[in-house]
């Protein structure tokens, strides 16, 4: 083996070593310590040996050139985790992890603005708090009909459409967007610069010529049960008379923040099982709730998950309110987060959650009371479908 081919072996299997150190944490976390931990860790040093030797193989006879040894070292490590047949259980280089944490953070560059496409069809915006958009004085519910002059094409999605309204800081850099005013109908266009929007994990208005309150919670986030005393408060003082949880396409977050958000639309009763290994927690709602007096629908889709799943479920199996949209994405475990030496990460399937009634949501999801059928064109039918279910309540 030449010298450059020992430094690559080298540096392989000690990533190995790495991945065997790691590896060994984990399964001192998860499993007892009653003396087969012993066991693991010599069936595991066997089976790392059998990886040294398939390595050492391939230097000395393999035809063409191999990949780097972080390359190799990574299928290693994706190997192992694909033997646990656990879709959540999974290895994130540290591109990609870097990148995950930047979308945990809840940070990018643009206008800050939400939109969304109201059941007749219409564009409309809503604007962050302090964000470029609302100091350009972009309304909640402007219609947005043009980007950089070209009218807007619908048939791009709604995704690419919001990438329009983002892109790099940097001075000078930004977008034109014309809108038809929610105030008095009227054509404006803006030059908008793009800024760092700091995204809420929480949003919430009084929807347009009803008495009803609208909260999206878009992410389970440490600031999430403060943001949600926030807007509860605020629709108090506006004096709505019903409430629309909107928890479409939240794929969850913090498992303890989301426990704290199910209490407020509580009043006591169970809100989530937790199994582990050897042990099973029951976390029960406090009474009285400080959204409770409000008759509630929420919005879920398939891409309803996790955190999100166990709110909708407590609220759904206490009978608390209904739940509009389609069938929810199916994840009710946990995962804890180990990073590696060299920035990239292994999320680790834990615990598993049930519903009140002892529902697995895990492969399955959570079923609504009424299911709809996504409108073909996007128009927020489930939305109008709450708001209708809500008025028929308020009449009766």
């Amino acid at each position: 083996m030449s010298s450059k081919q020992s430094v690559i072996f080298g540096g392989f299997i000690g990533l190995l070593l790495a991945l065997a150190f790691a590896f060994g944490f984990i399964i001192n976390d998860l499993v007892d310590l009653n003396g087969n931990q012993i066991a693991v860790a010599a069936d595991t040093e066997d089976a790392y040996g059998l990886l040294s030797e398939t390595e050492d193989i391939l230097q000395r006879v393999y035809l063409r050139d191999l990949p780097s040894p972080s390359a190799r070292a990574y299928g290693a490590i994706r190997g192992v985790l694909d033997t646990l047949d656990d879709r959540n259980t999974f290895f994130i280089e540290p591109p990609v992890a870097q990148s995950e944490a930047h979308v945990l953070a809840g940070t990018y560059g643009g206008i800050g603005v939400q939109i969304q496409l109201s059941e007749s069809g219409d564009l409309l915006l809503f604007p962050f708090d302090d964000s470029p958009a609302m100091e350009a004085g972009i309304q909640d519910g402007d219609q947005l009909i043009a980007i950089n002059t070209g009218p807007v094409n619908f048939n791009m999605g709604l995704d690419t459409i919001d990438q329009q309204l983002r892109g790099e800081v940097k001075e000078g850099n930004g977008v034109e967007i014309t809108i038809i005013t929610n105030e008095d109908g009227e054509e404006q266009t803006y030059y908008i610069e793009f800024a760092v929007i700091n995204v809420p994990s929480v949003v919430w208005r009084v929807l347009d010529e009803t008495a009803i309150g609208y909260i999206q919670i878009l992410r389970f986030t440490n600031r999430t049960p403060d943001e949600l005393d926030l807007a509860i408060e605020a629709l108090s003082n506006a004096e709505v008379d019903a409430l629309v949880l909107d928890l479409r396409d939240n794929s969850g977050g913090l498992l303890a923040e989301s426990i704290e958000v199910a209490n407020r639309f509580l009043d006591g009763g169970v809100v989530t099982y937790e199994i582990r290994q050897s042990s099973e927690e029951t976390f029960e709602a406090t009474d009285g709730g400080s959204a409770v007096s409000w008759p509630l629908v929420v919005l879920v889709n398939d891409r309803t998950a996790s955190a999100s799943e166990l709110v909708a479920g407590a609220i759904q199996d206490n009978q608390r309110g209904i739940i509009v949209g389609q069938t929810t994405f199916g994840k009710g475990t946990v995962q804890q987060i180990y990073v590696l030496s060299d920035g990239s990460s292994i999320h680790v399937t834990s615990a598993e959650w049930l519903t009140p009634s002892r529902s697995h949501i895990d492969g399955v999801g959570l079923v609504p009371d009424i299911a709809m059928i996504p409108d073909e064109n996007g128009r927020d039918v489930e939305l109008g479908e709450a708001v209708r279910h809500l008025n028929e309540l308020l009449a009766s």
